[in-house]
Formats: structure tokens, sequence, C-alpha cells
């Protein structure tokens, strides 16, 4: 079985790789949680691919791709934590924001994972691309 470590390798690689909503949620157990500490918490595998394929989208007002480049990352147990460099892409636009992540692993698949973020440097980068994330409700 592959370290928690080399799970969120493979996850963020697979990000940079443009694999679809329902490939990155093959990386969570059912019941994962997803929070980016902003926004509201995310809870249950096909809740967590409904909400990536919510924002990642072609064309105004959704994000095309985006490619995680891990600057740091280190593993204690089952935790495994990114410094990253998200690089988003819109259909007429790129930037990259700072995110550090927490990713929780069991059995091979993550059970947690948390991003933090300034939203507010995120919304200015956005620009003229409000983002309007559907957030599913708690399974």
């Amino acid at each position: 079985m592959e370290s928690p470590i080399e799970v969120v390798r493979r996850f963020c690689a697979a990000w940079s790789e443009d694999m679809g909503a329902d490939g990155l949620a093959e990386f969570f157990t059912d019941d994962a949680s997803y929070h980016n500490m902003p926004l509201a918490p995310v809870t249950g595998k096909e809740n967590i691919a409904h909400n990536i394929d919510s924002y990642i989208r072609p064309g105004p007002p959704g994000v095309e791709s985006i490619e995680f480049r891990v600057v740091n990352i280190v593993a204690d147990g089952p935790v495994v934590m990114t410094e990253r460099m998200d690089i988003f892409t819109l259909s007429d636009n790129s930037f990259g924001l700072p995110v550090m992540g927490t990713f929780e692993i069991r059995d091979g698949k993550i059970n947690a994972w948390r991003d933090y973020f300034d939203s507010s440097q995120f919304v200015t980068q956005m620009g003229d691309h409000p983002l309007q994330v559907d957030r599913p409700q708690e399974a």
C-alpha cells in the first residue's frame, strides 16, 4: 500500500493533469470531509465530487483547470501537510494562490482534506469572474 505522502503526491499530480471530478473523488473514502476553511465543509465522496465539478468547468465564471504546485510536503504518520501554489486557469486569465493543505489518510485514501488560504486574495484574483460554488449539504 502507498504511504500517506505518496497518496497526496499522486492526488496533487492528478489535479495538475486535469483529472475530472469523478476521478479526483476516487482518492477519498466514502465518508471523507473536504473543507476550504473560508467555506462550509463538504462531507461524503459524492458531495466532494459534486463540489469539485461545480467550479471546474470551461468558460466564465468557471475555472478551466487548477494545477497544484507542491512547494513543500511533510508527513507524520497518516497526516500529510502541503505548502502549495495553486494555479487557476480561467478562460481569459490565470493566477497563483498560496495554499496550505492538511490531509488525513485512512486505508490508502483521503479521509479529510482541509485547505487554508486568503479568500480575499482569491476573490481579487478572480476579478470579473465571480465564482458561484454550489455547496451541497453534508451527507
